[in-house]
């Protein structure tokens, strides 16, 4: 399977959620699983870098 990266600010993502959670869940219960699970691992590393702390996979 073909993969991009996108960038998007947090208010766009969670509009796209939003937008998602309009649709029959078993259409993209998946979809969602995945953007809540790579934009928390970001959120984890960026808070970690505030802080000071090692990320993941150093």
């Amino acid at each position: 399977m073909n993969k991009i990266d996108l960038q998007l600010s947090i208010d766009d993502t969670n509009l796209i959620l939003e937008a998602l959670g309009q649709l029959p869940f078993a259409r993209v219960f998946q979809l969602i699983a995945r953007i809540q699970e790579q934009a928390r691992a970001q959120l984890s590393a960026a808070e970690r870098a505030q802080a000071g702390g090692p990320e993941r996979g150093e």
